[in-house]
């Protein structure tokens, strides 16, 4: 990789070394610092956007990427360094006047207002009135309408929010963003939640508004994705600025060893020898509008993939089979045994556990500590009496955390207070301090950088090497390819076939869930 193909200091605009793509760029940030109690979360953030690229920032869970689009866009105050706008030198008290400056993002954590129609989560506070005073309603889901039709997005904008999916929700905050007809639009993780359809429609979205003029600063743990959609990146490491440059000069290997800060080996992937013994059984199992008639087996020592489109009915069938909700027919078995229906805690007794599909809502107590999550599932395994034996739940949760490698600097520090990769590790962690023989996984890697992703990865392998059954949903075509031994594909509710995940391919996928 030479030299000459990347810019390894962050240049002033005007300098040599800088490559614009239009005469005076967008954004112009240089040295900028954000510190939380003394403890420096970006030392400095340097980035050059310009009108009409779509510029990739990249790094892992902690490299400032972040805390550097909250100062960008107002929610957070920098400390040091300078922000200029268009030629002119900013610093938004408030995401307000950032809006008021053309400059939205969407963030990676999703705020709906649930008892809200999707055209009132939209347009919040820029609802069309009569008289001024009145909501105009039907204006309003007509505009809302005509935007989601001009993305694409098949939602009805008189939807209320509770209604939907987490990757619907996602889709409406891109459409808000979208709805201000901002110049500058910051996408922080925006497919985190969407499958490969509405990714590729969203791409078109993109592509459509950074042709009009837009400059896009897009964020993804997705590599696949970056080299797709963008044109530029920058890397920041350890809140640090590393390097920027042009996609097209570089390829995923150079662009991974300045994330991490090291070469990242993939490893060489196994295939695995199940037993024969089936842990889980289900047969027939439906639920109305989610799925139906879905009937698999997984054995001990085997990775099972579920893959397919948003709608499918892969997470409301993991959901349904651990017991969140209830199957209006079929059953499910763990080792020959019944799963009772609608008791997740009586499944969790039994040997399975649930990595959720988002940890932040429904996979951890976001205000409460490390070692209160890791231990949380196991409490009635370590209680006697009503009394929780504490020197035992220290034992395990110490052991916990060493075994997932969690980064942490005290168990007692709050959970949110982590990175998004040590969040998930305390979410396995958790699910781990059950002992289960079956893991459900929705979405394992959700939100987390390349190197976390291969821990991870690592994890679910070992587990299934020492007896383990593992259940994974994954909107990722090639993460489901790098972990399963056998895949099963969901279309419309239904199973359409199962095939061998060592032998398949990204192509086969996509074209036997579409």
């Amino acid at each position: 990789m030479p030299d000459s193909a990347t810019d390894s200091t962050c240049h002033p605009p005007g300098s040599p070394a800088a490559t614009p793509i239009s005469a005076e760029p967008l954004v112009v940030a240089c040295g900028v610092a954000k510190s939380f109690n003394g403890v420096p979360a970006l030392r400095n953030g340097c980035l050059e956007l310009h009108a009409g690229s779509v510029h990739a920032l990249c790094g892992g869970n902690g490299a400032g990427k972040s805390t550097f689009l909250n100062v960008l866009m107002g929610i957070l105050q920098r400390d040091a360094g300078s922000i200029k706008v268009r030629g002119r030198e900013v610093h938004f008290a408030n995401p307000n006047e950032a809006l008021h400056a053309r400059i939205s993002i969407i963030t990676q954590e999703l705020s709906p207002i649930p008892g809200m129609t999707v055209a009132e989560n939209i347009f919040l506070g820029r609802e069309p009135k009569k008289l001024g005073v009145v909501v105009d309603y039907p204006r309003l889901f007509a505009r809302a309408g005509e935007l989601l039709e001009r993305l694409r997005f098949d939602i009805d904008p008189r939807t209320p929010m509770y209604r939907l999916s987490l990757a619907q929700t996602q889709l409406v905050e891109i459409a808000k963003a979208f709805s201000h007809q901002s110049e500058i639009i910051i996408m922080d993780e925006p497919t985190s939640a969407i499958g490969e359809n509405e990714t590729e429609i969203l791409f078109d979205a993109i592509r459509s508004v950074s042709s009009q003029g837009a400059g896009i600063i897009y964020v993804s743990h997705r590599l696949s994705e970056i080299f797709t959609i963008a044109d530029r990146y920058t890397v920041f490491r350890d809140g640090g600025f590393v390097e920027t440059g042009k996609l097209a000069d570089i390829d995923r290997r150079h662009l991974v060893r300045q994330i991490v800060g090291r070469e990242l080996n993939a490893g060489e992937r196994k295939e695995r020898k199940a037993d024969g013994e089936v842990v889980l059984s289900v047969r027939n199992f439906s639920r109305k509008s989610e799925f139906d008639d879905i009937s698999l087996e997984v054995k001990r020592g085997e990775v099972l993939g579920i893959y397919g489109l948003i709608g499918s009915g892969r997470s409301e069938f993991l959901n349904c089979v651990f017991g969140i909700t209830r199957p209006d027919s079929g059953s499910a078995a763990l080792l020959g045994e019944p799963i009772p229906e609608g008791k997740p805690g009586q499944s969790i007794q039994k040997g399975i556990s649930l990595v959720t599909e988002d940890r932040k809502a429904t996979g951890l107590v976001l205000s409460s500590s490390v070692a209160f999550n890791t231990t949380l599932a196991a409490l009635p395994n370590l209680s006697t009496a009503s009394y929780i034996d504490r020197p035992k739940e220290r034992r395990l949760m110490t052991d916990l955390i060493e075994r997932m490698r969690v980064k942490l600097a005290t168990p007692e520090m709050d959970v949110c207070e982590l990175s998004g990769g040590n969040q998930q590790k305390v979410v396995l962690a958790k699910c781990m301090a059950t002992d289960p023989i079956c893991l459900l996984c929705d979405e394992p890697t959700r939100g987390i950088d390349e190197g976390a992703k291969r821990e991870v990865y690592a994890f679910l392998s070992q587990f299934a090497a020492k007896g383990g059954a593992v259940v994974v949903v994954s909107s990722e075509a090639p993460e489901v390819l790098e972990v399963s031994d056998r895949i099963a594909i969901f279309k419309k509710g239904r199973l359409a076939v199962v095939i061998d995940g060592h032998q398949a391919s990204q192509e086969e996928l996509l074209h036997l869930a579409s």
